[in-house]
């Protein structure tokens, strides 16, 4: 009898990664987890998971709990961070925590066969914002973002010096049940408020989780090493168009759309941030955050995700935001 492909997943707390396991167990994968001893594991409650506990800070703790399982065919790296108190953890957390793992991976012997690496749309920064041609695989990366960098940094040392089959996917907005930023603006607009960033258009693009998770596997079966990939929703939408379908989704009748200018942003951001690293916890507004909302172009490419491995989302936006409000709604429960 064949024995069943295993998998590693890096980064599983989060809301992504759960996502990931369920659907690693469900394709019949002997799936394990990598997580820090702190991490909350309330979405990881399956008994046929099996966990890896890494100290991403200590080269000498993870070399010694790598060596205590079976080499995996496949590794799906999702861990990093989004918002820091302080900006140079970015790159300790999204560059040096993945230079660090793959290194100690590739020197125990226990190379996989494929190596994902969850990167962001971000890692390319502002696309074209006269034209609003979409962003694609060849276009020129210049992130001006703490966030952006690190992962572009990331995704370069891939490429060059880890030694790994990798591929990177590029996911634009990713939301779903569980997820907080984007359940900061539905609840706003359950509130009767539509805050909005700049006058001018923006265009903006998401990706369903289990779109994303539908992606990262189907990578896995059929897409090639050493190539980059787009991921998102085949169309863009404005702010008006996103507020409208929330507010239908909420039965809001009323929501009152406020603009707010770019200077007013970029000064409660940069209040925010500094109360955060007083507080040292991290802010969800910050001038990392506001550089990400003034950006007025998110349209994106994903014919190559769909020519090299069939890929193309699924679930629509209201499909997706109707069955995050049901979960959002679920929860006041």
């Amino acid at each position: 009898m064949e024995s069943r492909r295993r998998l590693l997943i890096v980064g599983a707390g989060g809301f992504i990664g759960g996502f990931i396991a369920a659907e690693a167990l469900r394709r019949g994968f002997e799936t394990t987890v990598a997580v820090r001893a702190s991490t909350s594991r309330s979405r990881l409650t399956d008994p046929a998971l099996t966990f890896l506990v890494l100290d991403y800070d200590d080269p000498a703790q993870m070399a010694d709990a790598i060596a205590e399982h079976h080499k995996w065919d496949y590794v799906i790296y999702n861990l990093g961070a989004t918002k820091c108190a302080n900006f140079r953890d970015f790159n300790r957390v999204n560059f040096e925590y993945l230079r660090s793992f793959v290194t100690l991976l590739r020197e125990s012997g226990r190379t996989p066969e494929k190596f994902i690496y969850m990167s962001s749309l971000s890692a390319v920064g502002p696309g074209d914002e006269k034209g609003y041609s979409p962003i694609t695989e060849q276009s020129l990366p210049c992130p001006d973002t703490r966030y952006g960098l690190s992962k572009i940094k990331a995704e370069q040392w891939l490429e060059i010096a880890s030694g790994m089959p990798w591929i990177i996917l590029r996911p634009t907005g990713v939301y779903g049940p569980h997820e907080q930023d984007y359940l900061m603006m539905i609840k706003s607009i359950d509130s009767h408020f539509d805050f909005g960033v700049g006058f001018r258009k923006q265009m903006l693009t998401f990706i369903y989780v289990e779109d994303l998770v539908q992606a990262m596997f189907a990578a896995l079966d059929k897409a090639p090493v050493k190539k980059r990939y787009n991921i998102s929703e085949p169309r863009a939408y404005t702010q008006a168009e996103f507020r409208a379908i929330v507010a239908r989704l909420l039965g809001r009748k009323l929501v009152v759309p406020l603009r707010l200018p770019l200077w007013a942003v970029y000064a409660a951001s940069a209040i925010a941030e500094k109360i955060a690293a007083l507080r040292g916890k991290p802010s969800t507004l910050n001038r990392d955050k506001y550089n990400i909302m003034r950006q007025r172009n998110w349209t994106c490419s994903t014919e190559a995700a769909a020519e090299d491995f069939g890929f193309v989302a699924m679930t629509s936006l209201e499909e997706g935001l109707r069955k995050t409000i049901d979960a959002y709604r679920a929860s006041k429960c």
